[in-house]
């Protein structure tokens, strides 16, 4: 027999065939299962979830810890400038007369005014004297009217305009959120409350961009319109305008809570008006007493007043009057008035 015909009657072979095809497909099981349990028998799969979440703590790290370096390094900006900020403030130069006017909004020169203040206490002082009074009472009425006198009215000038400049400040810094939030620059915002805000906001604005014009930086611009209008308010808008600039930032948000730190501090203050008008009122009715009975007795019975006005002892009684009302007026008005 040869090798052909015997290789011949093999493959003929059906019990042959069953096992061949019996053993190829348990040999086909057995490596399916290999390949598919293997992996969680030998604990690959556990070592690689190890190894993932290792590699992803790792990531997480690496990402906290940039954030917080980044967090860290922007905090340290601020103080930085908020120190620079506070240098600035602490070495603030005496307020000139110049500067007083330009506060009260009086577009005049020192020599107007030293002219206009001579003029007016030598006319109280005039009226005085021609009253009956000795030279010493004049010459203190002409010191009041020429000093004293003056300078409350541009206080009083200057507070005014401050509390006019506050009421429209929160709707400007709303109009540069606006702004900012559509796209504009600061200084097409800058400009546009230049053009159509009130005044004085309109006034002190237009300042800011005259300067920027011509090449003030904008922090220095915002620093001298704090000068001119010294209020907490502008100091807390140059200082969200510098860190911004310095350190980078969401400028809209930051104004937008500018606006309402700004709008509740109104708030504060009308609820603070309110509720010390009463006692504002009584302090005035108190104030006032001495001068009223003083008055009415002065026309009921003139010779009994009077006896103050020509006798020393009665001058001296009504300096002392005097001071002492001055003391007790300034204690009332410390009582009155609150800090917010």
């Amino acid at each position: 027999m040869t090798w052909d015909v015997l290789w011949e009657r093999t493959l003929l072979d059906p019990e042959l065939v069953k096992v061949a095809v019996i053993f190829l497909a348990a040999l086909s099981v057995g490596g399916i299962a290999y390949v598919l349990i293997m992996p969680f028998v030998s604990g690959e799969r556990t070592t690689e979830k190890r190894v993932a979440s290792v590699a992803g703590g790792r990531k997480q790290a690496g990402a906290r810890s940039i954030a917080e370096a980044a967090t860290a390094t922007r905090k340290t900006q601020v103080e930085d400038v908020l120190k620079e900020l506070e240098a600035k403030q602490k070495s603030k130069k005496k307020v000139t007369l110049a500067m007083r006017l330009r506060r009260a909004g009086l577009n005049i020169p020192n020599r107007s005014f030293y002219i206009a203040s001579f003029v007016l206490g030598a006319a109280i002082g005039g009226a005085t004297y021609f009253s009956g009074s000795s030279p010493f009472v004049s010459g203190l009425a002409f010191f009041a009217g020429a000093v004293g006198l003056p300078r409350w009215i541009i206080w009083r000038l200057a507070l005014r305009r401050q509390n006019r400049f506050l009421i429209e400040f929160a709707n400007a810094i709303d109009v540069i959120v606006r702004g900012v939030k559509t796209g504009l620059p600061l200084n097409d915002c800058l400009r546009i409350i230049s053009e159509e805000a009130e005044e004085p906001v309109r006034g002190e604005f237009v300042e800011v961009v005259e300067q920027q014009s011509v090449g003030v930086p904008l922090g220095k611009a915002f620093d001298r319109m704090y000068e001119r209008m010294p209020l907490q308010e502008v100091n807390f808008f140059a200082i969200v305008v510098a860190i911004q600039q310095q350190t980078g930032g969401n400028l809209a948000e930051a104004l937008d809570n500018l606006s309402q730190v700004l709008r509740g501090r109104q708030r504060l203050h009308g609820k603070v008006k309110a509720f010390s008008a009463e006692a504002k009122a009584s302090a005035m009715i108190i104030g006032s007493l001495p001068l009223i009975v003083m008055g009415a007795l002065s026309v009921m019975n003139p010779q009994y007043v009077m006896l103050l006005w020509t006798e020393e002892l009665g001058k001296i009684m009504l300096m002392c009057s005097a001071v002492w009302m001055l003391i007790g007026v300034l204690i009332m008005r410390k009582m009155i008035n609150f800090d917010y």
